[in-house]
């Protein structure tokens, strides 16, 4: 009986406290400015002559899904390798070559796309003094492996110059309600998939998405991003990220234009203000 009273009692009190709590907000998106990364090596064994990497979602070194940033020293060049996954990478900054180590040099600037299978063998290059990418996997962890045991998984690399992608526009896409903006998908791989979106010079805007989570990084330009959860207008530079819930709605701005990369598995809405 009387463990029933206390019992009881702390019941009592609980729903007091919570009863006279502020209800607790639980925030339907993420912003991550490029300037507040924290840097770390890509390949920890090889400590600075590794490029850099930070997580942007996802954690590489477990067995997730994951979307990082990956820069590298002007003149980098790596030995012959594979990776036990495969990858996908988007240029933000510099010139980039990824291909057979026997291939000729093929540089590709920000925008442009590549694929990298799992097993594959492959170098990795850099030109440019400043050299950044957008990397991302669907499984990890992300390790790199000697060329001598390299295997055939199945999947063809692809190498996508930014000069020739092709651009949809709201002639041909419903989910794009606005003449400044355009599309062009990139991969899909069952309900996921990846598209770069332009926002023409002058865009003042909206995007939403029925995504669960929507993911976005911009590639090149600038925004300016604002929603409900952030009232302060924030600038995005290259390397920024953000995500949200389905449903979340986001305010961009852009005087010069800019190019956004999404990973969505659901609708996307564009339009303008």
């Amino acid at each position: 009986m009387y463990k029933m009273i206390l019992a009881s009692t702390a019941l009592f009190f609980t729903q007091m406290v919570l009863a006279d709590s502020p209800s607790i907000a639980i925030k339907q998106s993420e912003l991550v400015v490029a300037e507040d990364i924290n840097w770390g090596y890509l390949n920890p064994l090889r400590g600075d002559k590794s490029p850099g990497a930070a997580n942007l979602w996802g954690d590489r070194t477990k067995n997730s899904a994951t979307g990082m940033l990956v820069r590298f020293k002007p003149g980098f060049s790596s030995p012959a390798h594979i990776h036990n996954i495969s990858y996908r990478g988007i240029v933000i900054k510099g010139l980039m070559h990824n291909d057979d180590p026997s291939a000729e040099m093929d540089w590709m600037p920000t925008g442009s796309f590549w694929t990298q299978p799992a097993g594959q063998n492959h170098i990795t290059a850099a030109k440019a003094e400043t050299n950044l990418i957008y990397l991302e996997i669907d499984e990890g962890p992300y390790l790199v492996k000697p060329s001598k045991e390299q295997f055939n998984n199945g999947e063809h690399s692809l190498n996508l110059h930014a000069d020739n992608m092709v651009w949809l526009t709201s002639d041909e896409l419903t989910s794009l309600d606005s003449k400044k903006v355009s599309l062009s998908p990139l991969w899909q791989k069952q309900n996921q998939q990846g598209v770069l979106v332009k926002l023409d010079a002058g865009f003042n805007g909206q995007l939403s998405s029925e995504a669960n989570p929507l993911r976005a990084v911009v590639i090149s330009g600038e925004l300016s991003y604002r929603s409900v959860e952030q009232s302060e207008e924030k600038r995005l530079e290259p390397g920024s990220y953000f995500s949200s819930v389905a449903g979340f709605k986001h305010q961009l701005t852009t005087e010069r234009g800019a190019i956004v990369y999404l990973r969505i598995n659901n609708t996307l809405q564009i339009s303008d203000q």
